[in-house]
């Protein structure tokens, strides 16, 4: 309905009647708001070994040790005979959904669109971030 093209489109089922289409949303939102929750998609990190990704120990660094990054056993023995699904392997790792609850909102200014936010905020620069008000506060 007569809404210029934007770079960003997003739908949001939340506004029962507040909003409506084509309208500006800005930061004002969050003048009476403390805390936040604030989703994106993480920053991705390739392939990683499991500990990196998982935080895995690892074996020990001398005394004729072959076994420094390593994940270590895997499966079982001869029953079942394969390693069962859910064991923690090297692999991708990042570039998924994420969500940060419960970041506290340090000021609100409009004049420059601007949200401060206490706290690490998950994606990458010029990323785009779903900030809802938090759910568990």
């Amino acid at each position: 309905e007569n809404v210029t093209p934007k770079r960003h489109l997003k739908e949001f089922r939340d506004f029962d009647g507040e909003v409506k289409v084509g309208d500006q949303i800005g930061v004002e939102l969050f003048d009476k708001v403390r805390f936040i929750d604030v989703t994106a998609t993480s920053k991705g990190k390739g392939f990683q070994g499991v500990m990196k990704r998982w935080g895995f120990h690892g074996g020990r660094a001398t005394h004729g040790s072959k076994f420094h990054r390593e994940a270590g056993g895997t499966g079982c023995c001869t029953t079942p005979g394969h390693t069962l699904k859910g064991i923690k392997m090297p692999g991708h790792m990042g570039f998924e959904r994420v969500t940060v609850q419960n970041l506290k909102v340090v000021k609100v200014d409009p004049e420059l669109k601007v949200l401060m936010v206490k706290g690490a905020v998950p994606g990458v620069k010029n990323c785009t971030l779903i900030v809802k008000a938090a759910v568990k506060k």
